[in-house]
């Protein structure tokens, strides 16, 4: 009975608010691990107590999770038994009073402005495979599309004349990213070569194809393809993912002036908190501005 409350809740996710797929994996996983451990204990979720839950994330505490994984858990666990409660499946929810765990919040990992240069220069060649890469890699740090929405563009995402790509993000929202025009002529060259990667005979509506099930190639694939050209690169491959060129693109337009309303917007953050903590890069230099020109400094 558990797993069909979440996949009623899942559902709702999907058509009433428009979560992307892999959200919705997200919290499959992580509900299905708090059901296992409810039916351990004899429980169904619907007979649930909170002191079920502070059992689960004691458990969770001592195996050594993260205290941000943990509260991502909880975070799942409370939106769950409100909809319980809201489709009078539970007339309690013994989620309400837990605290969540307190963790300080980190700061975003993000490459040096050298080091993206010397991963584009690592990137440069002639073939289909360098190409494609090259224009990859171009669009992660030009445009700060996370690696879901870049893989998944459709083709042609940019003609010759436009200068913003219309990207669908998480809960199916769509904004627009201005495109350099050094990025746009290293997509016009991997357009060049793009049949290389189609399957055998046929056409693809995806601006990067596959021969793999999705029909585009895969956030994981885009991931393990920086790892070789950050070592080619001189740059350590743990420091080098689509993530940390989103932070990037983020930490160096900040560096350089962007405001943070704007940026928020390029990055598809429906709550401007979440792009607050880019502000690091703000408070860095504002202290290089003191210690510059302040007579007492």
């Amino acid at each position: 009975m558990s797993r069909h409350y979440i996949e009623g809740f899942l559902e709702m996710l999907l058509t009433e608010r428009g979560a992307a797929e892999n959200t919705l994996s997200g919290y499959r996983r992580d509900l299905n691990d708090f059901e296992s451990f409810a039916i351990r204990r004899g429980k169904d979720l619907s007979i649930v107590s909170a002191k079920d839950i502070q059992a689960y994330l004691k458990l969770l505490d001592d195996s050594g999770l993260m205290a941000s994984t943990q509260a991502r858990r909880l975070s799942a666990i409370r939106q769950l038994f409100s909809y319980l409660l809201g489709e009078d499946i539970r007339r309690d929810d013994p989620s309400l009073n837990i605290d969540s765990p307190r963790a300080g919040r980190r700061l975003p990992k993000y490459l040096t402005v050298a080091e993206v240069d010397s991963l584009l220069a690592a990137a440069e060649g002639d073939t289909p495979e360098k190409r494609r890469l090259l224009s990859l890699l171009h669009l992660l740090y030009a445009t700060g599309l996370r690696a879901s929405e870049l893989v998944s563009l459709p083709y042609p995402a940019l003609r010759e004349q436009d200068r913003f790509l219309i990207v669908r993000g998480k809960g199916n929202k769509e904004r627009l990213v201005p495109v350099n025009q050094t990025s746009k002529q290293a997509l016009e060259r991997y357009l060049e070569v793009r049949d290389v990667f189609c399957p055998d005979g046929e056409h693809s509506k995806w601006l990067y194809p596959s021969r793999g099930g999705q029909g585009f190639l895969t956030r994981q694939r885009l991931g393990q393809l920086l790892k070789p050209l950050a070592i080619e690169a001189g740059i350590d491959p743990a420091k080098v993912s689509p993530h940390v060129l989103r932070h990037a693109f983020a930490s160096h337009l900040l560096a350089n002036g962007a405001d943070l309303r704007s940026l928020q917007k390029m990055l598809g953050h429906s709550d401007i908190s979440t792009t607050q903590i880019y502000t690091h890069v703000l408070q860095e230099r504002l202290k290089e501005i003191v210690t510059a020109h302040h007579p007492l400094a």
